[in-house]
């Protein structure tokens, strides 16, 4: 409609994945246009702000917008974290860590951005689910993203099963991932449950000075089991 403003930009600004340097993971083309932001969709607001203090954002840091949206966003509230955007505005979508609406909430704002006609745009930095599978050295033809598995040992034995056998029948590297402080258990079912000449691939602290991504087979692992309690993983299986 004439007199109406045009749409703002949603941009998908990735996070560091732990206190690497600002510039060691965004190029600067990027950090310029977060620089340039004024409102913000935040997953965590205090791990926001102080990544967006080692941004060194054009504006004082208390005088951006910052709205929340995590897993505990109701539907409701979605449509009104668009009006900037609807407004004419340009957004900044930020997650806990690494890219924005992959496994994270985020994606439902995409989504919405989308039937809304909103342009949105994703920008270069720190994927640990991709950074893991290229270190990997396993299939980087076929894989698939799983997110969690179940949280309940028979519920996540019976998926550990389940994925070991499609990626046998499929040649397909399966990824997951778990909350850090349940890494050791996670592994130990893993250990557990997959054949012993399954590759396993731990990827851990990527981009931080303590990363380490090692491929073995179970029965490797099985000798030496490392102590991954709170260290962030991401878990790569090929049968």
């Amino acid at each position: 409609m004439p007199g109406q403003p045009a749409h703002g930009t949603l941009y998908l600004v990735p996070a560091p994945l732990g206190d690497s340097g600002i510039d060691l993971v965004l190029p600067p083309a990027v950090v310029k246009i977060v620089r340039g932001l004024r409102h913000f969709v935040v997953e965590h607001p205090k791990t926001a702000r102080h990544f967006l203090k080692q941004i060194g954002t054009d504006a004082p840091l208390q005088s951006l917008q910052l709205e929340v949206l995590d897993e505990h966003t109701s539907a409701n509230r979605l449509l009104p974290l668009l009006k900037p955007l609807l407004d004419g505005v340009d957004v900044g979508l930020i997650s806990e860590a690494g890219c924005p609406a992959v496994a994270d909430p985020g994606a439902t704002l995409v989504a919405l951005a989308q039937n809304q006609g909103i342009t949105v745009r994703p920008l270069v930095g720190p994927s640990s689910i991709l950074l893991a599978l290229m270190a990997s050295g396993l299939d980087g033809q076929r894989f698939a993203f799983h997110g969690y598995l179940p949280a309940d040992k028979t519920g996540r034995a019976k998926r550990v099963a389940e994925l070991e056998k499609d990626s046998a029948r499929q040649r397909q590297t399966q990824i997951f991932i778990e909350t850090p402080y349940r890494n050791n258990v996670l592994l130990a079912d893993l250990l557990a449950a997959l054949n012993p000449a399954t590759r396993l691939c731990l990827a851990t602290d990527l981009t931080l000075p303590s990363e380490a991504v090692r491929t073995l087979p179970v029965a490797a692992w099985r000798k030496s089991v490392p102590d991954l309690n709170k260290r962030p993983t991401v878990f790569l299986l090929l049968a």
